[in-house]
């Protein structure tokens, strides 16, 4: 399989590149969220992915490694074909996909053309645990990276309180307190926010 394709960007459109390696020109379908990375750029590299089918081979490329990791996450869910995966990282950022399966939203990802309730559900549910052992940047992008802030958002989603209403819990008391040192303070402020 071809891992990656790194040439001139012959032709650009929001949907498409067709990338020239040496007199050689690989059509790629892209998201968003990769022509967004690339849009400026007269060369550079794109991961890829071939997706063989009974009709068509088709070649999706990605300028980031964490987005084709996702789109392959996203259509090993049943129910989730490349196109639907496709849609999905042009809708939203891979951050902002990643975000929603951990914490739970399936009416984030149901805002997504083409995913229905039970798609949302399931990507949640067989997602869930591989997006959050491959976002380990996850927890320090919503916490601000405050150590703190780490260790409280931790102990108040081990006391069985969703990551989500912890995160607002949190970010309620650092607005309000931003000098606060302990993290004991800091998860009973959060506690009586809930």
């Amino acid at each position: 399989m071809i891992a990656f394709v790194r040439g001139d960007f012959a032709m650009k459109t929001p949907a498409q590149v067709v990338v020239d390696v040496n007199g050689v020109g690989y059509d790629l379908h892209i998201s968003l969220n990769t022509y967004s990375a690339i849009s400026d750029k007269e060369k550079g590299q794109l991961y890829t992915y071939l997706h063989i089918t009974e009709n068509a081979q088709t070649m999706y490329g990605f300028a980031e490694l964490k987005e084709k990791e996702l789109f392959l996450m996203l259509i090993s869910v049943s129910g989730v074909g490349a196109a639907t995966a496709r849609m999905m990282l042009s809708g939203m950022k891979p951050e902002e996909i990643n975000r929603a399966i951990i914490q739970g939203n399936a009416k984030q990802l149901e805002s997504i053309k083409g995913i229905g309730r039970k798609t949302a559900e399931r990507l949640i549910l067989e997602l869930r645990e591989k997006v959050s052992k491959q976002s380990e940047d996850f927890t320090n992008l919503t916490a601000g990276h405050n150590t703190n802030e780490n260790d409280a958002l931790h102990a108040l989603i081990s006391l069985g309180i969703a990551r989500n209403t912890a995160e607002q819990a949190i970010k309620k008391v650092m607005a309000s307190n931003a000098d606060m040192l302990h993290v004991e303070e800091l998860i009973k402020q959060a506690l009586k926010n809930i």
